[in-house]
């Protein structure tokens, strides 16, 4: 991954801990599932899926990808 890359990553990572709702639904057609989505870098090419667990406060990261653009 690139330096930018990995820059907007980590900032990705930062806001997860916060507000790990403010991603998009990993599905359009379930808004309020569990499972989201975050696209991140130069040109989006990057993308984190993960799993919100409310109850247990927690976030698991699923995927992380980056596809070269």
């Amino acid at each position: 991954m690139p330096d930018d890359a990995l820059a907007a990553y980590a900032d990705v990572l930062e806001v997860l801990q916060l507000t790990h709702w403010n991603g998009k639904p990993l599905h359009e057609a379930n808004p309020d599932g569990a499972v989201g989505r975050w696209n991140f870098g130069p040109s989006q090419a990057g993308q984190v899926i993960y799993l919100i667990l409310d109850e247990q406060q927690e976030v698991h990261l699923l995927l992380v990808q980056w596809l070269e653009a």
